[in-house]
């Protein structure tokens, strides 16, 4: 047995989120500081930069993790790579090069708690279950899951969606009914969430972070024909097609929280 104090129910410490296996949590105040990054600490906080972890309770479900993200763990936890087979191997190598994910993601089972290392991103919690089963991530937002997921390595509808689009040829896909967890840029109350029944959501830039595995991704000229995309000013766009979901941020993603990349 184990007993853990001065964490959860340290009163700098919220519980701000929580399902399935996971637990989010955000640090109120910085009080690792020192006198030389003290103002930064003080206005960072003012402006919900803060520090935030992912606990994960392991009886609930084991969990697969983003490679490098446990920080500890206690209790009867057990790693592993969650590889069945030489030919499970080459597929996730595959399916990692393919996506720009880490090949090999450690899957802990057990009984026990674990908590991963804290980050000044965005943490958001999402039922696949509630996106028809299936969601497609952009690239980088993958954290934590349920081990239940499946996951899949899925191609845009042409070739010209990871061209012109500014974006990879392969994302990752998870599937069926769990729990994951995405590092996000923006924070969950910024996000904007579209539901399509069988309509076309047309976005001018890389802003959305996440769609249902159903929709239907291509990049297309805003216009009719190529002087219509030149009149409107906007030149391609990524459309999305289909009845499903898309998660989509205020701005495009790429180029948000450029200083929270510089203190995580």
């Amino acid at each position: 047995m184990y007993q853990i104090g001065n964490f959860l129910d340290n009163d700098d410490i919220k519980i701000v989120d929580s399902a399935g296996a996971f637990t989010v949590v955000e640090y109120q105040r910085d009080f690792s500081v020192t006198p030389q990054n003290a103002m930064t600490a003080y206005f960072s906080n003012a402006m919900n930069v803060r520090k935030r972890q992912v606990v994960c309770q392991l009886s609930k479900s084991p969990v697969t993790v983003q490679a490098g993200a446990m920080q500890w763990m206690v209790g009867n936890v057990n790693a592993t790579t969650g590889i069945k087979g030489v030919g499970d191997l080459l597929g996730k190598a595959v399916r990692g090069k393919a996506s720009g994910e880490s090949a090999i993601k450690p899957e802990y089972t057990g009984d026990g708690t674990l908590v991963l290392e804290p980050t000044y991103k965005y943490l958001i919690l999402v039922n696949v279950a509630e996106w028809g089963g299936s969601i497609v991530l952009d690239d980088g937002l993958f954290l934590a899951c349920e081990s239940g997921l499946k996951h899949k390595a899925v191609m845009r509808s042409n070739l010209s969606s990871a061209v012109a689009g500014g974006e990879g040829l392969f994302n990752l896909s998870l599937v069926g009914n769990g729990i994951v967890c995405l590092e996000s840029l923006v924070p969950k109350e910024e996000l904007v969430e579209i539901t399509l029944n069988n309509d076309v959501l047309k976005v001018d830039g890389n802003m959305a972070i996440a769609w249902s595995g159903s929709l239907q991704f291509t990049v297309e000229r805003s216009g009719k024909s190529l002087i219509g995309s030149a009149v409107s000013g906007e030149g391609l766009v990524n459309v999305y097609r289909g009845t499903g979901k898309v998660l989509m941020a205020p701005v495009n993603i790429s180029g948000a929280g450029a200083g929270q990349e510089a203190l995580k």
